[in-house]
């Protein structure tokens, strides 16, 4: 073939793809149906069963809206179960809105200080300029989660409720966006000048970023009074607390035992090894966001382990493959689009790695699995895309969809076997900005 199309190359496709009935069959159902449809496979769907043999969940969805805020749903939702039961209510939330605007704000000044840092290389630099394609978005890591908590502590969602901007963030993004990179470009000019005088100037950009923050999210308490009454109508009051007193008294799970297990099955990237990634984080000079590389067999054992032993796992995943919204499910097989259009479009995980076919885009909690012999046949999810899909938000995941789509886990050290253990405190490799594996769930 020639390096242009010609006329005679159009006119051989054109053919090719009129003698073949099963061309045309195609076009006429997908001109007038969604393709979703049409690939839909019937057989997955007429035998999915939404029962488990292990259900932890009694408690309703919470719903991110128009926000990226899943891993920290996410996050919240795996705490507010033991804050509940300590309670003794039925249902509870943490503020996401209170961690919302601390996760902007430390992640305001964490991008200043990658600016400061890489402010002596060229503005096109691949770094640089990837850092200032996207200055602060709404996505982040099971590490990112762990480091806010530590720092700033939690507050019920009375306490700090969420606002319109909270629920749909894209207005109150695009203003800091561009108060960040303004501030970028001054940063840039001062290099000259010396850190110092970068950071004296990078206080006035974060004074600017906490008046827009509060003017859109509302001002996060220092103090708060907490009182309740629990399911039997009794009352309670625990008095004036601080955010990280509140946060001491109901997180029951101790979250610096807790480590990121990922499935990376690229060449370059061997198992058994801890793995960072450059400018990645959102709180300066918290530990750096740590994954540690396993087989997928293990990240499904550990996986289920939990769930059996009571404890809900946060893991990340690309959600958006083989996924139908209404049915609330996800299997490998779901749709078959190579049937539709006659030609190979699959590629298997470490591929679609390297060719920028996957990473990581969502975040959500396992709150049930059936077990068959042994080993994971299906798995139950609690969303946080609110209650009108699915089993009034809980989703089924077959468990092929998380051989093939499931990145990472939080799990406890503890459950490691202690090769993996005494491998976490090995240093990480380094991996640059733009690897696939240090996407944000959003």
């Amino acid at each position: 073939m020639d390096r242009s199309l010609t006329p005679t190359e159009l006119e051989f496709f054109e053919k090719e793809f009129a003698a073949r009935p099963a061309n045309r069959l195609m076009q006429n159902a997908v001109t007038r149906t969604p393709v979703d449809d049409i690939a839909l496979d019937r057989r997955i769907v007429t035998a999915a069963d939404h029962s488990v043999s292990h259900l932890l969940d009694d408690w309703k969805v919470t719903d991110q809206k128009r926000s990226g805020r899943c891993w920290m749903f996410a996050g919240l939702n795996l705490l507010r179960v033991g804050a509940a039961e300590k309670l003794g209510v039925k249902d509870f939330e943490f503020s996401q809105n209170y961690v919302l605007w601390w996760d902007k704000f430390e992640r305001a000044n964490y991008f200043l200080e990658s600016i400061v840092e890489t402010s002596g290389r060229d503005v096109e630099d691949r770094t640089v300029a990837l850092l200032l394609q996207d200055p602060i978005s709404d996505g982040g890591q099971w590490n990112m989660f762990v480091a806010l908590i530590a720092k700033h502590g939690l507050v019920p969602k009375s306490a700090m409720p969420e606002t319109d901007s909270s629920s749909s963030t894209g207005p109150m993004n695009r203003a800091l966006k561009s108060l960040l990179r303004r501030g970028a470009r001054d940063l840039r000019r001062l290099a000259a000048e010396g850190v110092e005088a970068q950071r004296e100037h990078k206080r006035e950009i974060l004074a600017a970023v906490h008046r827009v923050l509060s003017i859109h999210l509302g001002t996060p308490p220092q103090r708060f009074l907490w009182q309740w009454r629990d399911k039997d109508k009794e009352f309670h009051r625990d008095g004036w607390l601080t955010p990280t007193e509140f946060a001491a008294a109901y997180v029951q799970l101790p979250l610096d035992a807790y480590v990121c297990l990922v499935h990376d099955p690229r060449e370059s990237s061997p198992f058994g090894r801890t793995f960072t990634v450059e400018h990645l984080g959102n709180v300066v000079e918290a530990p750096p966001v740590v994954y540690l590389n396993v087989e997928m067999e293990l990240l499904k054992r550990l996986s289920m382990e939990s769930v059996v032993g009571g404890e809900p796992v946060w893991f990340g995943c690309d959600v958006a493959r083989m996924m139908h919204s209404d049915l609330g499910l996800w299997d490998a097989g779901l749709y078959d689009y190579e049937a539709v259009y006659d030609t190979p479009l699959a590629m298997d995980k470490a591929s679609r790695l390297i060719h920028h076919e996957t990473q990581m885009t969502h975040a959500m909690l396992f709150t049930g699995v059936d077990v068959v012999d042994g080993a994971p046949r299906r798995w139950r999810v609690e969303n946080s895309w609110g209650a009108e899909k699915a089993d009034k938000g809980f989703w089924t995941m077959n468990d092929s969809w998380f051989g093939e789509h499931v990145f990472e886990v939080a799990v406890r050290r503890s459950a490691l076997p202690p090769e993996l253990s005494a491998a976490l405190d090995e240093p990480p490799i380094v991996l640059p900005a733009w690897d696939p594996m240090g996407a944000l769930a959003d």
